[in-house]
Parts: structure tokens; C-alpha cells; sequence
């Protein structure tokens, strides 16, 4: 629990006090987003599956912060950094950054508690090296679409 609540203070501190690109109706978007396609996707995968979960295979309260605190804020952090309008060589290379720094961030979370919060069922960190480039495309697809809804709607 220790190294959760050290996640969630330290990702919404980068989250909220870097430079920002999006403003606050994007945020809350992708905020809620994140939370919305989050719990679909592991009402499948952890709770059907039992591929992974947080804390204990029950659900508990205490799996709730991550879906509703931690993801959401990394999910803003990329985005923020993104280099949208940068080379595609540019682009793929902080992707794939980010997505080695989810990996990273994913050993760390398994370490015993106090400082690891997340178990792995059948999971293992290639099904991640394989979904998490998927789900990050979503994100982006989903973050451009609401920007051209954004603008479409300002004029």
C-alpha cells in the first residue's frame, strides 16, 4: 500500500504541476475515460480471468485507488509529453520510452507489500509488452478524437 500511495502522490504531482498542454475539459475527459475503459477492461481480464489483480482477487476498496487515481494521472502524463506535432521518428521513440517505463513501473508494483500493491495470475509482463502499445494507441485515438470535437464546436 505504501508504494501505491507514493505512485498516486508522485503521478498526479507530475500530472498536475508540469507544463500543460491540455486544458481542463480534456483532462476530465481522459480522466474519465481512463476510469470507464479501465474498469471494462479488468472486469474481463482481472475479475473474470483472473489474470492479475490488485491487493487480493476479491474486490476490495482498496483496488479502486488505482483505477480511479493512478492510471487516469499516467494516462494524462503521457499525453501532456507527447510530441503530437513532433517527427514520426520523435513520436516513436518516446512511445516506446513510455511504454518501457510502464513495463518498469509494472515489475515495481509486484514487489511484496508494503511496496508492491499488484499480483499476477496467468499474467506476465509479455501479455503487457504486447496490450500496453494497443491501449496507448486507444488513448490517443480517443484524445484526437475529442480534439477535433473541441474545435468543431468552437467555431
Amino acid at each position: 500500500m505504501i508504494g501505491l500511495l507514493i505512485a498516486i502522490i508522485l503521478f498526479n504531482f507530475i500530472a498536475f504541476k508540469t507544463k500543460r498542454r491540455m486544458s481542463s475539459n480534456q483532462i476530465v475527459h481522459i480522466w474519465l475515460f481512463t476510469i470507464a475503459f479501465e474498469t471494462l477492461f479488468d472486469v474481463f481480464v482481472e475479475f473474470k480471468f483472473h489474470a492479475y489483480w490488485y491487493f487480493s482477487r476479491d474486490i476490495d476498496w482498496a483496488g479502486i485507488l488505482p483505477h480511479i487515481f493512478l492510471v487516469p494521472a499516467a494516462n494524462i502524463i503521457f499525453l501532456n509529453w507527447y510530441p503530437q506535432k513532433s517527427s514520426k521518428w520523435q513520436r516513436l521513440l518516446f512511445f516506446s520510452f513510455f511504454v518501457v517505463a510502464i513495463l518498469i513501473y509494472e515489475r515495481i508494483t509486484i514487489l511484496p507489500p508494503p511496496w508492491g500493491y499488484f499480483h499476477y495470475g496467468w499474467w506476465r509482463l509479455w501479455h503487457a509488452v504486447i496490450l500496453d502499445p494497443i491501449l496507448l494507441l486507444i488513448l490517443l485515438g480517443f484524445y484526437n478524437w475529442i480534439c477535433k470535437l473541441e474545435k468543431k464546436a468552437a467555431s
